[in-house]
């Protein structure tokens, strides 16, 4: 991993995409955004990040196809995904299966508002085990 890890971090929300880059960077990190689905897989394509923090429900291509289309292609499968979103961890997980026949691949959850602190730490706990 490089010395600063680079997050994408994904949310058709302008006041979420700002907060969260906000408390991202308090750390020594590499930020980027995308606004929808579309903009994350061509931003992961051209240079995929050490961690991906991706909301669910977002204009054109949702976070859903996002997971499902990074999990399909083995040179972006291994990206760690932190879900962070309004939508309930349960029905987001029983949707992705009858979608897909798949448990949804992602590497943590959690459900909107979260703290800094707690956003902090499970950015930094996903980045750690990757190393």
């Amino acid at each position: 991993m490089s010395a600063q890890p680079k997050v994408l971090v994904v949310d058709d929300d302008p006041d979420i995409l700002d907060a969260i880059t906000t408390i991202l960077s308090t750390q020594p990190y590499s930020i980027d955004t995308a606004r929808d689905g579309v903009e994350c897989v061509d931003k992961v394509r051209a240079d995929i990040p050490d961690l991906i923090v991706l909301d669910l429900l977002m204009p054109k291509v949702d976070g859903f196809a996002v997971v499902r289309e990074l999990r399909d292609n083995p040179r972006y499968a291994k990206v760690p995904i932190l879900i962070l979103t309004s939508v309930r961890e349960d029905a987001s997980r029983r949707r992705y299966e009858l979608e897909t026949g798949l448990a949804m691949d992602v590497q943590d959850y959690v459900e909107k508002p979260v703290s800094p602190a707690d956003l902090l730490e499970r950015v930094s706990n996903l980045l750690e085990s990757r190393q």
